[in-house]
């Protein structure tokens, strides 16, 4: 690592130059940090906004799920059969498929041995069950906080190492440079481009740069674009970033939503609904005028009960569990909180009025029986359940023991993201290696935990790349140097512009584009609401653009990237649901010409089925800074069918034709 300066106006900026830069200290960005010391590449600096901060570190559930191959019993696994469990949730490449498969063991045997304690019995099996989408049990967990426990493992394992990490950065824009091999990074057309580096605010808005051989991408979801999201408050994202500097996405669509408390943002999945507890809706002063909304829309408590109880085995939104399904607990609440504008609280100190174990469906009645649970309240079969779950809240200044708990259905995982290849390099971007949430390798549905496990195969396969084939310098030093200059330029004319002429205060801008993308572009959807919101979206980035908040460039800065990325999702959304994809994986398409979702909603809830014909393709969106975006359907990438034969894997492995 190189220490220098850059003049750039009238001012000079400190200027680093590194061999490979990690933006961001999440679980995957960490692990590709540790895995490029690994893989021989000594050079290397993480740049986050805090450790303590992110997706990874402050997220959980009832029962956070890690997947993996199974190591535990006598049901048969192979990376092949885990591939095609993948490659059935639709719209994944194979070979995406078979890679997280083929690495599952590897990256969670890794995070054994720095001391995760994945449950394991006396014979050192690794148990596991099965999670959603998961026909094996494939799953474990170490309780609510196995991501966070990842996270410290994965830290005290970079300080060992002596990775450096610099605190309190914002990257606020990527820095490119023209490829001098453009069919390579798939541009035949001589445009391409190759990451270069960013340009950076530290803790006090004090800009610098950092230039880059390579620059691994791990900055997580898009957790800033939603009004009402579980993602944790200190977390945004920054996918608009690598938008803005031309990278390609894929399936940005496919997102996940369901339940989650607001107070403290925590999904209310598992034993937390399986208990059945009382839902209830209040006007917006939270007190006055409570109901219990969903009693109408069922014949029976016992029905309304039993649903209750399925929410929590089937937590995410599904089109498919609407219609007489447990999804349309979900659709309840949002009719109560965002058509109404009322508030949703789960009261765990009473149950719902005429309650009764005997009405309970047999499910629902023989889990609570073989789990002791047949008590007097859902407090008391929490307790008795999942102890845990109450202490979580306390932890966090709620007693559900004594306080109801406000929900509301939340933005909590997006499936797609950035486009990458199998070595987790970007499709049209050499040199740039999202992992994480921010790579959307995922499509339609992913089995629960997934995400987790993609996260650690990314850190190893962007690190193994680039320790075999990006070991050196290629990046032309006054290229690069004049690129950088332009970037912080841009930055801090964007800086100025804002002190001369103010924008709208930033909090203001940002509820603005939240409430646009959680009205039109969660998980209920529909064409003309979001050919609405799109000209709404460009609208407000092209003030936003050029000037914002003085009072805190950082988070106008931050602004901008997030309302170009939600301008982006939204043309996206729009030209999918145009293409004929209708309601699809965590979202509904809403529809006059549709089907009824249930007898006592109005004319509009009718939702057009999934058109399944786009399970073998893939979305891919490019966009520009001027606004235009373009997208495409490209045929999936199919499950690979690897010549297996040893030694001739074995020199393929020899002489790095793995690598090509």
């Amino acid at each position: 690592m190189q220490e220098s300066n850059l003049g750039v106006g009238n001012q000079t900026l400190p200027l680093t130059w590194v061999h490979t830069l990690v933006i961001g200290s999440g679980a995957a960005g960490l692990n590709a940090a540790v895995q490029l010391r690994a893989n021989g590449v000594e050079d290397v600096l993480i740049l986050s906004e805090g450790l303590d901060k992110g997706t990874s570190i402050n997220t959980g559930s009832d029962k956070q799920t890690y997947y993996k191959l199974s190591l535990c019993g006598a049901e048969g696994d192979a990376p092949e059969v885990m591939a095609e469990t993948y490659f059935e949730g639709g719209s994944m490449h194979g070979d995406l498929a078979l890679v997280e498969a083929s690495l599952s063991a590897r990256a969670f045997l890794h995070l054994v041995n720095l001391g995760v304690p994945f449950p394991r019995d006396a014979y050192g099996q690794f148990v596991g069950y099965k999670t959603d989408h998961d026909p094996r049990q494939r799953a474990t967990s170490i309780g609510p906080y196995t991501s966070r426990e990842m996270c410290r493992a994965l830290i005290r394992e970079v300080a060992r190492l002596g990775v450096p990490v610099r605190e309190g950065r914002n990257v606020v824009q990527l820095i490119t440079v023209s490829d001098s091999q453009p069919e390579a990074a798939g541009q035949p057309d001589g445009a391409g481009k190759r990451i270069a580096g960013a340009v950076v605010l530290g803790p006090q808005g004090e800009p610098e740069i950092v230039l880059a051989e390579n620059v691994v991408f791990a900055v997580g979801g898009p957790g800033g674009l939603y009004r009402t999201s579980v993602y944790p408050g200190v977390h945004t994202g920054a996918i608009g970033l690598a938008l803005m500097a031309g990278a390609k996405a894929q399936s940005l669509p496919e997102s996940q939503y369901g339940l989650a408390s607001i107070a403290f943002r925590w999904n209310v999945s598992g034993t937390y609904v399986q208990v059945v507890p009382r839902f209830v809706s209040t006007a917006p002063d939270g007190v006055s005028d409570p109901q219990e909304f969903m009693r109408p829309y069922f014949d029976t408590v016992g029905e309304m009960a039993s649903m209750v109880f399925l929410k929590g085995y089937q937590w995410p939104f599904d089109w498919r569990k609407v219609q007489g399904g447990s999804s349309i607990v979900d659709i309840l609440v949002y009719v109560e909180t965002v058509l109404k504008g009322r508030r949703v609280f789960l009261d765990f100190r009473t149950n719902p009025e005429g309650f009764s174990f005997a009405a309970l469906s047999d499910e629902a009645r023989t889990y609570l029986t073989l789990s002791e649970a047949l008590l007097e309240t859902p407090i008391a079969r929490l307790a008795k359940m999942n102890p845990g779950a109450i202490d979580l809240y306390r932890d966090h200044g709620i007693d559900i023991a004594t306080e109801p708990l406000e929900v509301a259905v939340c933005a909590q995982h997006n499936n797609g993201g950035l486009a990458a290849n199998l070595w987790w390099e970007s499709l049209n971007m050499k040199h740039l290696f999202p992992v994480g949430e921010v790579n959307g390798s995922h499509g339609v549905y992913r089995p629960g935990g997934s995400a987790l496990n993609a996260g650690q195969v990314g850190g190893f396969r962007a690190a193994e790349y680039i320790g075999h084939r990006y070991q050196g310098w290629t990046l032309e030093a006054s290229a690069a140097t004049e690129a950088a200059r332009s970037a912080a330029a841009e930055v801090l004319r964007y800086v100025a512009r804002s002190a001369e002429q103010p924008g709208r205060p930033w909090r203001v801008e940002r509820e603005e584009f939240q409430t646009r993308m959680s009205r039109a572009g969660a998980h209920i959807r529909s064409l003309e609401a979001l050919r609405a919101a799109v000209p709404e979206a460009w609208a407000q980035w092209e003030h936003l653009r050029v000037s914002g908040d003085p009072s805190n460039p950082i988070e106008s800065l931050r602004n901008r990237q997030l309302c170009f990325a939600h301008a982006v999702y939204l043309e996206t959304l729009a030209f999918a649901l145009a293409s004929g994809t209708g309601s699809r994986g965590s979202s509904v398409t809403l529809d006059p010409q549709g089907l009824k979702v249930h007898a006592f909603l109005d004319e509009s809830w009718r939702i057009i089925p999934e058109n399944e014909t786009f399970r073998d393709s893939v979305l891919e969106t490019m966009a520009a800074p001027d606004g235009t975006v373009h997208c495409a359907w490209v045929p999936r990438r199919p499950l690979p069918q690897p010549d297996s034969w040893f030694e001739t894997a074995w020199a393929r492995f020899r002489d790095g034709a793995i690598y090509s």
